[in-house]
């Protein structure tokens, strides 16, 4: 006599927000072997069967518990108790079941299934990988198996075997939300956002997604259509106006160097998240490319405050000081006291520097200057920017021919540094040295274009740091 055993009911997984189905399912078609004292056990396994199929799940047990003493080899009998225990949420003890099935019929694609998908139940992702993967290639065909290996490769960082996975359930399912996005996300994250695309252009549900949304920004952002690209950023936002969708918002505007707009967007995000330290350094960022270091100090100058040994916040805070040219803003007085925690940092110390150098003229401010720099070249000779402000130090002090080992030195170690070459040309000029002094200034207008490309390199650098923060 066959045994009819019954179809569970499915087991969903979480994936990025998004609920994907496993279904635990062993198929009819294997008989409990006759066994002398035992012909009843057929009829003992259906009434079992009948506990199971009215949810009585209590009355199955003790009946198949006792089956598989007398029977340890039969495979429905092991795969119907391992199913009972998933069933009832105690994967542990399903697992040595199912796996014990599977050595009963090792053939049986679904039993590798049911035991692959517990295994990714309990977070045991590399061992789900193996028994899916074999179980889809027993049966190809089977769109759960792929949705639960797909998951699998996914969490193995997998991208691009999960996309295969996916693409293989999706013609049976071409309209489920969890299974397009879940596809279209394989394939942006294993670099194949064209075909991402037009997944996400059909899911249902789209504009009821901030995650999809999100997802389909990234993916114009790698196609190169920005507009695009900041409309679905934007309709995340207005979906589910989080930390992280404000947050991408922002990035997606500095990334197209649009600083009026990212500003305004970290803006009211600090405002709304106060609490978040990376939006309050994408508010100074975008005050810093957008050329309003008045705005960018104060928020580096907090952020310093609040993580007083984080050389990165130091480093743009130093930049903004370096560069502002009208006045002195308060905070930039902390500069000195990160570079006297920090000697060796020579970066820092020459910011430090250059921004006492935009102060009224002041003996002691010059002496301070004077050593950090001093501390800065002995630290890390090849810095040319240290060089250089060693340079506009003496010629601050008209120290003109004292100033001109320092600023060819500089150029030495970057000859296209065009602020260098204009300085050294006032400091020929001073000694009479006019024609080293024109040649020097020719120098000067072939690099300065060059200065403001290297500009945007820190900044591009500065936003794909961005990106990563959490």
């Amino acid at each position: 006599m066959v045994f009819a055993v019954m179809r569970p009911r499915p087991v969903a997984f979480v994936f990025l927000a998004v609920s994907l189905c496993a279904i635990l399912t062993p198929v009819a078609g294997y008989a409990v072997p006759a066994t002398k004292g035992h012909s009843s056990d057929t009829q003992i396994f259906q009434q079992a069967m009948t506990y199971l199929q009215a949810g009585n799940s209590a009355a199955a047990e003790p009946l198949l518990v006792a089956l598989r003493s007398r029977h340890p080899h039969n495979f429905e009998i092991d795969e119907s108790l391992g199913l009972l225990y998933a069933g009832e949420g105690r994967i542990p003890v399903a697992i040595p079941i199912l796996a014990a099935a599977v050595r009963d019929n090792p053939k049986s694609s679904v039993a590798r299934a049911n035991l692959g998908t517990a295994y990714l139940k309990v977070g045991k992702v590399e061992e789900a990988a193996r028994e899916l993967k074999l179980a889809a290639e027993q049966n190809p065909s089977d769109a759960e198996t792929e949705v639960a290996l797909g998951q699998a490769d996914m969490l193995l960082k997998k991208p691009a075997e999960a996309a295969a996975a996916f693409e293989v359930a999706l013609p049976q399912d071409p309209t489920n939300s969890s299974l397009l996005y879940n596809t279209a996300l394989a394939l942006f994250q294993s670099h194949q956002p064209a075909k991402a695309e037009p997944l996400l252009a059909r899911m249902p549900g789209m504009d009821e997604s901030a995650e999809a949304e999100e997802l389909y920004g990234d993916v114009d952002e790698a196609l190169h259509s920005y507009e695009d690209a900041g409309k679905h950023y934007a309709a995340a936002v207005r979906i589910h106006p989080s930390e992280p969708n404000v947050y991408m918002l922002g990035i997606e505007f500095l990334r197209h160097w649009t600083f009026g707009p990212a500003a305004k967007v970290f803006a009211a995000g600090v405002k709304q998240y106060p609490q978040s330290t990376r939006m309050q350094v994408g508010l100074g960022v975008a005050y810093y490319g957008g050329g309003f270091y008045n705005k960018a100090i104060p928020v580096f100058a907090k952020l310093l405050d609040a993580h007083p040994n984080n050389s990165m916040y130091a480093e743009l805070l130093g930049r903004n000081c370096t560069v502002l040219t009208e006045g002195m803003q308060p905070q930039c007085k902390k500069l000195v006291s990160f570079s006297e925690r920090h000697p060796d940092n020579a970066v820092l110390a020459t910011y430090t520097a250059v921004s006492i150098l935009h102060q009224p003229y002041d003996p002691k401010g010059i002496a301070l200057a004077l050593k950090l720099l001093t501390n800065a070249i002995r630290a890390q000779p090849d810095l040319p920017r240290a060089r250089f402000a060693m340079g506009l130090l003496l010629q601050n002090e008209q120290k003109w021919k004292e100033s001109i080992p320092e600023l060819e030195a500089a150029i030495r170690l970057k000859p296209q540094y065009a602020a260098a070459h204009y300085r050294l040309a006032l400091a020929y000029s001073h000694e009479g040295e006019h024609q080293k002094a024109q040649q020097e200034i020719v120098l000067e207008r072939k690099y300065s274009k060059e200065q403001s490309a290297e500009t945007e390199a820190r900044l591009q650098k500065v936003t794909t740091f961005l990106v990563s923060m959490k």
